[in-house]
């Protein structure tokens, strides 16, 4: 009886989190309207490793004792995951929409098991690669306006490329991830010790270009990054790993499913975006390729993390 209302609530805190990843690409557009991709990425992670470092201390009473090596590779691990991704995440939503956006990111599934067949001889099933290959032509319909021959013919955008960037970034972070947590530390105490040094990254990042003064920009933007960092990026993290130990990895990641929908939804609502046709095809699309990728039976050590906003 006592595991019933446990699972309901793990249910609950998995859709908040589609609501808050989704959410996290209109803070984003809000933010980069007022704030350098730089100065943007290392506010956002500041507030977020704050919450990791507070929240560490209350549940495990501190960070692990790691040797130098070990440090080393969260370094790597925080330059990828961390500094990479979000700079890549707020470069894009400078110039690109949150629904475009939220439909190139929903190709970080698709991209981590491409990426775990190719480097860690994962095994790879027809209908993994169904999912795959739907969810690469659904944004190639999204960007190509309803022709995905487009892409071949003009020249895609800064923005695009950047959001790509924030693909390839987060699956090789996951990837690489999984070492760590077959070395059994808990996700909360991973995420840390990576957001660590991939802060530092960012700092250093901001340094180089100069971009160290604090913005002058709207309450509004403040509260996104706010936002972005502690329910987006420490928060939802939590929440969905609590769902990964409850309900196990494959029904817990059909929750990213959502983030897609969430983002276009308040983009629309919030943002005055168009909706146009090619989105609402290409967003079905990826968002079934995903669906198939994540209901197709599991290999051996099937578990990867998956971050979306």
């Amino acid at each position: 009886m006592s595991s019933e209302p446990n699972r309901a609530g793990v249910y609950i805190k998995l859709a908040l989190v589609a609501v808050i990843w989704g959410a996290t690409f209109i803070a984003g557009r809000i933010v980069s309207a007022q704030m350098s991709a730089p100065v943007a990425a290392l506010g956002r992670f500041l507030i977020a490793t704050v919450t990791l470092v507070v929240l560490l201390l209350i549940q495990e009473h501190g960070l692990p004792r790691l040797s130098v090596r070990q440090w080393m590779f969260f370094t790597l691990l925080g330059a990828i995951g961390v500094a990479a991704y979000t700079l890549c995440f707020m470069y894009g939503l400078q110039t690109v929409t949150a629904s475009r956006g939220s439909l190139i990111i929903a190709l970080v599934p698709a991209a981590t098991l491409l990426g775990g067949a190719l480097f860690l001889h994962e095994p790879l099933t027809r209908q993994r690669m169904l999912g795959v290959a739907l969810a690469l032509v659904g944004v190639a319909v999204e960007l190509g306006g309803g022709n995905p021959l487009k892409l071949f013919t003009g020249p895609v955008g800064s923005g695009e490329v950047a959001l790509f960037g924030c693909v390839i970034a987060w699956s090789a972070y996951t990837l690489l991830g999984k070492r760590v947590m077959g070395d059994g530390m808990s996700p909360l105490a991973a995420t840390t010790c990576a957001a660590l040094p991939g802060t530092a990254v960012l700092f250093v990042a901001c340094a180089v270009t100069g971009d160290l003064a604090i913005p002058h920009a709207t309450w509004q933007a403040w509260l996104s990054l706010a936002f972005m960092g502690v329910l987006g990026t420490a928060i939802a993290y939590i929440w969905f790993f609590d769902g990964v130990k409850v309900i196990g990895p494959a029904r817990t990641a059909v929750f990213v499913n959502l983030v897609p929908v969430v983002a276009i939804t308040l983009g629309v609502l919030l943002l005055g975006e168009k909706l146009a046709l090619s989105m609402v095809a290409g967003g079905a699309l990826v968002v079934s390729g995903v669906w198939i990728i994540n209901r197709a039976p599991a290999g051996p050590r099937a578990h990867v993390p998956v971050h979306t906003g």
